[in-house]
């Protein structure tokens, strides 16, 4: 039984999480729901959104499906702070890359890709921003989120290799505390939901608020950028195969980019910062 392991913090626009250096997989077995929910305590541990395992694709491929295949010598095995596992993570993939970068596990200079449930993402790096090609976006259709008895709202379903509902609302305000999880459309979302409440700052700028699926309301989410983005221009008539879009897009945390380029691909660009370093024994 591991009882002590290393860790490092680290956060993407105040996204935070744990991660846990695996390269060899030695913490299988070990990494169960209730060790992460302790990890991510932030009285009783140390803290976080989410729980990060670096691990090779090659240790990973002994017990996970999800590893096989995928061309990537480095796998970001996320779990949300509720302990569930989750396909992928836009600020998580950039801290990943971030931690690869410092540990010369990766050369920064060039293209770095990193394998996830979600598929490969190309990672590349430019002065203290990182830039992440989140794939292809599914636009599906329209359902309903809710916060409480006072607001209901339209939301655009969008698939960023998770699920978001993408709701925009006059004022940020409006979607509470956060503290509960807002009701949605089971049927849309059998797995759960990431839920996005987007407001417009002006031409190409938003901002936004997010409950993440198993984590609650977070101070930055990427994949919910890029989702609060599509939808934005999706209502806005801007199209791929067109010229490439960029919009910024407003987090508690700060600020992100996503652009949707002309062949259909969505980039986020934004900070990764590593805070913290040292031995977990939770």
């Amino acid at each position: 039984m591991v009882d002590q392991y290393p860790f490092v913090k680290g956060h993407g626009t105040e996204n935070d999480f744990v991660l846990l250096p695996d390269a060899d997989g030695s913490l299988h077995g070990v990494l169960n729901a209730e060790r992460v929910v302790a990890l991510c305590d932030r009285r009783a541990g140390i803290g976080g959104d989410g729980v990060i395992r670096v691990i090779r694709s090659s240790a990973l491929a002994a017990y996970d499906r999800a590893a096989i295949g995928q061309d990537a010598e480095w796998f970001m095995d996320y779990r949300n702070s509720d302990g569930s596992v989750s396909e992928m993570c836009g600020n998580g993939v950039r801290v990943f890359a971030r931690f690869l970068a410092d540990e010369h596990l990766a050369d920064p200079s060039a293209p770095v890709t990193v394998a996830t449930r979600g598929g490969t993402k190309t990672v590349t790096f430019e002065g203290d921003l990182i830039t992440v090609d989140m794939g292809r976006p599914e636009v599906l259709g329209e359902s309903k989120v809710a916060v409480g008895d006072q607001h209901t709202w339209v939301a655009r379903h969008v698939d960023m290799g998770n699920p978001h509902a993408v709701a925009f609302v006059d004022d940020l305000a409006d979607a509470g505390r956060l503290f509960d999880e807002p009701a949605y459309d089971r049927a849309t979302y059998p797995h759960g939901v990431n839920i996005e409440f987007v407001v417009r700052r002006g031409e190409r700028h938003l901002a936004m608020r997010v409950h993440e699926r198993g984590s609650g309301e977070t101070r930055s989410c990427g994949t919910g950028a890029c989702a609060a983005m599509v939808a934005a221009a999706v209502a806005d008539g801007a199209r791929p195969g067109r010229e490439p879009v960029s919009y910024r897009v407003d987090v508690p945390g700060g600020a992100l980019t996503v652009t949707w380029t002309a062949d259909d691909r969505v980039l986020l660009t934004g900070p990764a910062v590593l805070v913290a370093w040292g031995t977990a024994r939770l």
